[in-house]
This record gives structure tokens, sequence and C-alpha cells, in this order.
């Protein structure tokens, strides 16, 4: 489904700075499912979802996704294929405008459209439909402008735009990381909701490993630019993923809630 071949990425080429991420890294995530990035900061996460999002242009190596190459695409070209929920909150919408209004311009992804004919009114009740499967009461907040609402109203929304058209691909980038634990729960229901329904490939950063476990089919993790574990959800423990981790000389441990 998607294919990731010998890629390279390094930054501050030729200064005594220069950072080598990753040196012909390949990986192939599998259509349907749900892959877990686990590692430490600096092993390549952001770097991988960034080069994959067309954010990031590697030195060598080409993405494929379902068959396409899509190395020239630039990012707003990916974006009518590959959709991302960041972790801050109002990174995936437009907090001075209303609901509405963002999810409007999340139905016209990729379209050419003027701003005074961003709205269709044959169009809100569907919208309307879509908000009350979030079972916050956001269609009946059409009108509020969404630098209003809270952290977690504001990532399901984020969530529900980034899903609403059916990407072919969907980056989770630690999108749980911001919220207080019960809303992170709550997200994390809907996520794998949407994801299942839907059918969704999807790719989740995360540095919880509870989360990883639970919500992922399966777990890769990182460590320096490389796959140093690459399993099943089901064949590994809590236990067992928390030891390998912090047995890779991380400068931090991770814990089993962080």
């Amino acid at each position: 489904m998607l294919e990731i071949k010998n890629i390279s990425k390094s930054f501050n080429m030729g200064t005594d700075n220069e950072a080598t991420i990753f040196s012909d890294f390949s990986l192939h995530i599998n259509k349907g499912e749900c892959t877990g990035i686990l590692g430490a900061n600096g092993c390549g996460k952001s770097t991988l979802f960034n080069i994959i999002s067309g954010v990031l242009t590697p030195e060598k190596g080409e993405i494929i996704l379902n068959g396409k190459n899509i190395n020239k695409l630039k990012e707003n070209e990916r974006a009518k294929y590959i959709g991302r929920v960041y972790q801050n909150p109002s990174m995936g919408v437009s907090p001075s405008l209303t609901i509405l209004e963002n999810i409007s311009l999340s139905d016209k992804k990729c379209q050419k459209f003027m701003l005074k004919k961003l709205i269709r009114k044959n169009k809100t009740e569907e919208y309307k439909e879509i908000l009350k499967t979030l079972d916050l009461g956001l269609e009946n907040k059409l009108d509020t402008e969404v630098k209003f609402l809270s952290g977690g109203q504001r990532q399901s929304l984020s969530l529900l735009m980034a899903t609403m058209n059916k990407p072919e691909l969907l980056l989770l980038d630690e999108h749980t990381a911001a919220l207080d634990p019960k809303t992170s729960r709550l997200i994390m229901e809907k996520t794998q909701e949407l994801i299942k329904t839907q059918s969704i490939t999807s790719m989740m950063i995360s540095h919880n490993i509870k989360d990883t476990i639970k919500y992922s089919d399966r777990i890769v993790m990182l460590d320096r630019g490389q796959v140093i574990l690459d399993v099943r959800n089901k064949d590994i423990t809590e236990k067992e993923l928390l030891r390998i981790y912090n047995s890779r000389n991380y400068g931090s441990s991770m814990s089993e809630a962080v």
C-alpha cells in the first residue's frame, strides 16, 4: 500500500552540524492497518511523516502510495491522498473560522474555489450529520469560531476533517499528546472507530505504549533512523515493549503511561 524505498535524508549538509537521519531506509505499510511508530525524540519519526506528506524532500529514495510514485508531488498535491492530524489541536483547523467554514474547507480540499462561495447551504445538513458522529454537539455550534472550542473538541474536529474525504493514508502525529488523559482516551476511541469503519490505512506516532498496543495492528520502533523492532501488537506485551525501548540507552526512559 505504502512503500518507502531506500530514502536518505540529512540536515545541514556540508556543515559541522550535518546530521543524517535516514540512510537507505525502507518500510512497507500494509493496506487497511494501523501501524504504531515508536522511538525516542530525534529517532526520525516526525522526519518520516514530513517526507511522506511532502513537507521534506529526501536526497534519494522513493515514496510509492498505492502504486503511484508521489515523489514529485508537492505537499498540497499529496493532501488529496494523505490526511494528517497533528499534536497541536489548532494545526489541523483554522481557529479564526467557524466550524461550518472549517468543515466546508475540508470538503473542498485540493479544489479551486472562491472564498465567498466556500459554504454551500445545500450541504449544511450533510455536515451536521457528519458532526453528529463525534457526539460532542458541534452540529449545534456551526457558527462558533473554532478558537472558542476546547482542545479535545478541536482535535475531534481536526480528526473528522482529515478523514471525511477518505484519504488513502492517515498520519496521526502524536495527536493525543497535548490532551488530558480522559480526553486522550476519547480521541483514541474515535480515531479507532473512524479508521476501522472507513478501512483507512494509518500510521500513528505515539509515546504511549498502552495506546500503541491497544490501537495499532503493528508496531514499528525506530532508533537512529533504523527499524529495530517490527512486530504485530498481539505478539508483544507492554512489559516486553517497554524493556526493549529502555534497553536502547535512550536519554530518558519511556513509561507505560507516557
